[in-house]
């Protein structure tokens, strides 16, 4: 059980509930951020994302910087990409237009390749393009946010390297990292940004990216500045490397408690077979998908492969409306989150299942939760058929 106030249950798609001892951290005394024990828990905590990307090619580099997830578009904009390259943004919902802006926000020029609500681009769409067009890099929102669509990575990866070798494959993996799986290395990946808040399971305000060899190459050989200075390769390269290594170093003040409580959270998901942490998220998601099903109800995700396994987005049964829903939820003890996708933001709720709320079968997240939405759903009016 949680040693926790008691406050509702949060099952939205990230802010997720947090472990105890993740908690517990975040409580930890004032400390330097130059002295030797926070430099040796910075340290271990970039060794710890490495087995979490499951990267061990000395060429990559992870980075962890205060900042949101949305940080981590600002750098690939930023570093890895110059003004006049193209990039190929693949749409599954929200969260791509606002990496294409992102991009076009440093003068890149974005070209969205974008697939029906609750479905991903086809391969044959991305490769035709891939060969008509030049492209800087791609990008791959891993679980889009707003539709709980999932990409298939390594496929995506696969393609690019056969018809497009010389592209770089960027992947938004905010919404996955720590309930999907990821292969860095033997998918071919150069780079991954994520945040600390979703299936990580630490609270708001870590953007976390690992970075291949090549795309620290693609860095350096960049003919024009990079388009930001908080936001520059140049500026923390330097100081991941000298962090990782147990160096002190100094560019920008990093928060020395949220680092203490990704280093115990690292540590807790290193602590079993990632292989184990994915099939629980899998499990998990089918349990709600297959209650959804049950209710009547229908996924914005179309197919079982576009489905995600951290979050499930619904579709609002006729005449019930998320004012109607969400409240009794949260008098029952959860919290789960409205529509996003701008087309339909009123027509669906999303229900997010990732982190500790999978991982601790004990605290009865999951299964309470389901219950509650079966009653919510009926005091609201909805006569399943």
């Amino acid at each position: 059980m949680s040693t926790q106030q008691l406050h509702p249950t949060v099952l939205i798609p990230g802010p997720v509930e947090f472990d105890d001892a993740v908690l517990d951290a975040m409580s930890h005394p004032s400390e330097s951020h130059v002295g030797a024990p926070f430099v040796n828990v910075f340290g271990e905590t970039l060794s710890l994302l490495r087995k979490l990307f499951i990267s061990t090619d000395p060429a990559s580099q992870p980075l962890v910087v205060s900042g949101s997830g949305t940080l981590g578009w600002d750098f690939v904009a930023a570093n890895l990409i110059e003004p006049g390259e193209k990039a190929l943004v693949l749409h599954s919902g929200y969260f791509a237009d606002s990496f294409a802006e992102c991009l076009s926000t440093y003068g890149a020029e974005p070209r969205q390749l974008k697939a029906p609500i609750g479905s991903a681009p086809a391969p044959a769409e991305i490769e035709k393009e891939l060969k008509a067009n030049k492209y800087k890099l791609i990008t791959i929102t891993h679980t889009d946010t707003s539709t709980g669509v999932l990409s298939n990575i390594k496929a995506i990866s696969e393609l690019v390297h056969k018809v497009s070798p010389e592209t770089l494959v960027i992947v938004d993996g905010v919404c996955s990292v720590g309930c999907e799986e990821i292969q860095f290395d033997q998918w071919g990946i150069d780079v991954v940004l994520t945040a600390s808040q979703k299936a990580i399971g630490v609270p708001a305000g870590l953007c976390i990216m690992m970075l291949s060899g090549r795309a620290v190459k693609t860095f350096e050989s960049r003919t024009t500045r990079p388009g930001s200075y908080f936001a520059s390769f140049a500026n923390w390269l330097p100081i991941m490397r000298n962090y990782e290594a147990k160096k002190p170093s100094y560019f920008a003040t990093p928060s020395p408690q949220l680092v203490r409580a990704l280093h115990t959270s690292l540590k807790q998901i290193t602590s079993v077979p990632l292989s184990e942490r994915f099939e629980a998220h899998k499990v998990a998601s089918k349990k709600v998908k297959d209650a959804i099903k049950a209710l009547g109800l229908r996924q914005l995700a179309n197919s079982p492969q576009d489905q995600a396994n951290g979050m499930t987005a619904v579709y609002l049964p006729e005449g019930v409306t998320v004012p109607d829903l969400l409240p009794k939820l949260y008098a029952k003890g959860f919290v789960m989150a409205g529509g996003l996708h701008k087309e339909i933001a009123t027509k669906y709720f999303r229900f997010g299942h990732m982190g500790v709320s999978v991982t601790n079968g004990d605290l009865g997240h999951i299964d309470n939760a389901i219950k509650a939405l079966k009653e919510s759903l009926a005091e609201a009016g909805y006569a399943q058929k």
